[in-house]
């Protein structure tokens, strides 16, 4: 068994809701897992090929305009909006939760993360209560993959 299959997984909404409001500089990471990211922390462009330097990963850590909204909320949308991931990209993708520094944007925007810690992965139970928790808000809350809009 590898170490990243060892890692613990973050398996509810609430025990990963309580891991950001304990800790900054957390990202999540949709990919086959840290063991093959850590070989060279670097992600690829997909429209030209480069190499990027550093990993691209979603910030977990609440922003100020959020005010005093449900830190629960703000995890579950930051893992809806890329929940199609794996259904676009192939089986083997996951999140997974990690720590690092911030050492540039990438083509979309998205940060790009290097001094990369893994801390475990997301679990289904997390992803399908995030889904559940933005399905039930008022408004047109829906993931970033939006197939409805023309």
């Amino acid at each position: 068994m590898s170490n990243t299959e060892s890692m613990p997984v973050y398996d509810t909404l609430d025990a990963l809701a309580e891991l950001v409001r304990s800790r900054r500089g957390l990202y999540v990471r949709w990919s086959r897992g840290p063991e093959r990211d850590l070989e060279t922390v670097s992600s690829r462009d997909g429209l030209t090929g480069l190499s990027l330097p550093g990993l691209s990963a979603n910030p977990l850590d609440v922003e100020d305009w959020w005010g005093d909204r449900s830190v629960r909320t703000w995890v579950a949308r930051r893992l809806y909006d890329y929940s199609h991931l794996p259904r676009v990209r192939n089986p083997g993708t996951r999140p997974w939760v990690l720590h690092g520094t911030e050492t540039g944007r990438g083509p979309d925007n998205e940060p790009l993360v290097h001094e990369v810690e893994a801390l475990g992965w997301i679990g289904a139970c997390a992803i399908a209560e995030a889904t559940e928790v933005i399905t039930h808000q008022p408004g047109p809350w829906g993931p970033m993959l939006r197939s409805d809009i023309p």
